[in-house]
């Protein structure tokens, strides 16, 4: 019996780690999308500094003005857009993080059984040679 559970614990380890695993390449992949939709709202917000009007010395056509607030107001919706999906990452980031948290959590209550399983045939593997008979004590001879 002790050797079928020992067997059941060992396999829920292999199964917890590789969910563990798993979870672990979940977070990584949010932390690094996080990461690139951060840099996006960066440069959007970068682009968006360089369109701002600057005066200049010579009057700038009105076609030219425009364009220009067109190609801003492009980009300030665009910046929003990134603000939220920056949003989102974070949030996904979170719950992976989460996930992962519980993950290890449940993996190391198996190490725990696994410990606690061990622990236990060790005590039994102690009290069985408690119980055995005293062996007869050994005949020494005095040297010759």
């Amino acid at each position: 019996m002790a050797e079928r559970s020992a067997k059941k614990l060992e396999r829920l380890l292999r199964v917890r780690t590789l969910q563990l695993g798993l979870v672990r390449a979940d977070e990584a992949r949010a932390a690094e999308k996080v990461a690139s939709e951060t840099a996006l709202r960066d440069r959007i917000t970068q682009l968006a500094a360089e369109v701002a009007p600057a005066p200049s010395p010579a009057p700038a056509a009105a076609l030219s003005l425009i364009a220009g607030a067109q190609y801003r107001d492009r980009l300030h919706q665009s910046a929003f857009a990134a603000e939220r999906r920056v949003t989102v990452a974070q949030d996904s980031l979170g719950q992976a993080r989460d996930a992962s948290r519980e993950a290890r959590r449940d993996q190391n209550a198996v190490e725990k059984l696994i410990d606690r399983a061990e622990v236990h045939a060790a005590l039994k593997a102690l009290r069985a040679l408690e119980t055995l008979p005293p062996s007869a004590p050994r005949k020494r001879h005095d040297p010759c």
